[in-house]
């Protein structure tokens, strides 16, 4: 049985698994990110091929956007000279392997449809909730690209009008309401003080806080699940998705509020759907850019 390599890139970090097609990880490891990353990359996979002779297929995450029929990055600004890459065609030629990219989100989500949370249902909404807010949607086991690489980017669905400028230069943008960034800002506005520390509480503390009864962190979480629920409950009017799954940095901490999202959700909902944590952490990128190939 053949084996495919599942790439994950970040903007600080490139996470890479051998992955069985079973979906199982015969291997995984992680390097920094380099810039120029094209001939990094290539040089990494070449690499790999030599260790495991047998692979039969690359599958690679990213950030950005992708159009996932050329392969070619359509947009994005952190990793400079990624923008316009056409990554399929160049290490397809490279390796003389099949090789498919799409979007680390989209990744995530295909992840937890095949192997996860979701595995069963055949219309599925993925929100990874870090340090923004991103999305993939996988509809009868096929992702949802749009024309240009760009669907599910949840976060950049206008939650508030007008609102607080976006890093993309809108304002308004869900992902500034409900991510590890805005957490930050809903910690500095309602000035939450860690007891432990007397200063200011992180987010990865906000929710345990709030447990514990403390009045400012009550209120950041009462602002914070709100502006959840109504981006489930918008995706719904849109989509009619079976199933919604939560993953990401901030999900990490969801036993201190997966109810109470659970309970601000249902009154919203136009008809029942299931809400589901996700299985898969920091893995779930690479093993969905695996399951690209095993298709």
């Amino acid at each position: 049985m053949g084996k495919i390599a599942g790439i994950d890139i970040g903007g600080t970090k490139i996470r890479f698994g051998i992955v069985s097609e079973l979906g199982e990880v015969l291997a995984d490891w992680t390097i920094p990110t380099k810039i120029p990353l094209y001939p990094y990359l290539e040089e990494q996979i070449l690499r790999i091929k030599k260790e495991f002779p047998d692979l039969t297929g690359i599958g690679i995450g990213t950030r950005g956007m992708v159009d996932a029929e050329t392969g070619i990055i359509t947009f994005e600004k952190e990793l400079e000279g990624w923008q316009g890459t056409a990554v399929k065609s160049q290490l397809e030629t490279a390796t003389g392997l099949r090789v498919e990219v799409n979007n680390d989100a989209n990744c995530a989500a295909l992840a937890e449809v095949q192997l996860g949370a979701a595995k069963g249902f055949r219309r599925v909404a993925c929100l990874t909730v870090g340090t923004g807010l991103g999305g993939g949607f996988v509809f009868d086991g096929r992702i949802m690209n749009g024309s240009n690489g760009g669907a599910g980017e949840v976060g950049h669905m206008i939650l508030y009008p007008n609102g607080l400028l976006c890093g993309c230069g809108r304002k308004g943008c869900s992902e500034q309401y409900v991510s590890g960034t805005a957490l930050r800002r809903l910690i500095r506005e309602e000035n939450v003080i860690d007891p432990e520390t007397g200063d200011l509480a992180i987010p990865q503390n906000l929710f345990r806080l709030a447990v514990d009864g403390v009045a400012s962190a009550i209120s950041v979480r009462e602002r914070f699940l709100s502006d959840f629920a109504i981006v489930v409950s918008s995706l719904q009017a849109v989509l009619d998705m079976e199933c919604v799954v939560i993953g990401g940095g901030v999900s990490d901490s969801a036993d201190d509020w997966w109810d109470l999202l659970l309970e601000r959700v249902e009154p919203l909902k136009l008809k029942p759907f299931e809400m589901r944590r996700a299985v898969f952490g920091n893995e779930a990128g690479m093993l969905g850019a695996a399951m690209l190939i095993i298709d």
